[in-house]
């Protein structure tokens, strides 16, 4: 016997399964999930292919607080969108650009309308202006533009 005595704890077919599920689950290649899914105890029961309420805390203490810990300790990392996702949230995002564009373009179109509308009211009421004036009699144009000058 050696002198480093180890207790060799009996593991459960059904906790192998839940290890080997972590295990891809950790390395980002699971069997069953989407790559990308992010870890947790739910993950690690459907990657293992049972219902998430199979692995529990009473039933599998010390792989719960592994995976527990693991979460834990990664939380601050980015968690790695599949090609797919990242796809699929760049489509999104050129269709949000497409829909801002068009809304851009509209605003402008009906912003320059209003503008060319001005411009022909003031054209239009600049020739009646003149037109009036050419009516009145010349001292009445005269005592106008006084009256103008000294506003």
């Amino acid at each position: 016997m050696s002198s480093k005595t180890v207790e060799q704890k009996k593991v459960s077919k059904a906790e192998l399964k839940f290890r080997d599920a972590f295990e891809r689950l950790k390395q980002g290649k699971p069997d069953i999930l989407p790559k990308g899914t992010p870890l947790s105890q739910n993950n690690v029961a459907k990657e293992a292919g049972v219902a998430p309420s199979a692995l529990r805390r009473a039933r599998f203490p010390e792989l719960v607080a592994e995976i527990q810990e693991w979460i834990e300790a990664h939380k601050d990392e980015k968690t790695t969108k599949s090609p797919r996702q990242m796809m699929l949230a760049q489509r999104s995002r050129n269709r949000d650009l497409k829909e801002k564009y068009s809304s851009l373009e509209e605003q402008r179109d009906k912003a320059l309308s209003q503008l060319l509308d001005a411009q022909a009211c003031i054209l239009e009421l600049t020739l009646e202006n003149q037109r009036l004036r050419a009516q009145l009699p010349s001292s009445k144009i005269t005592h106008l533009s006084d009256r103008n000058n000294l506003s």
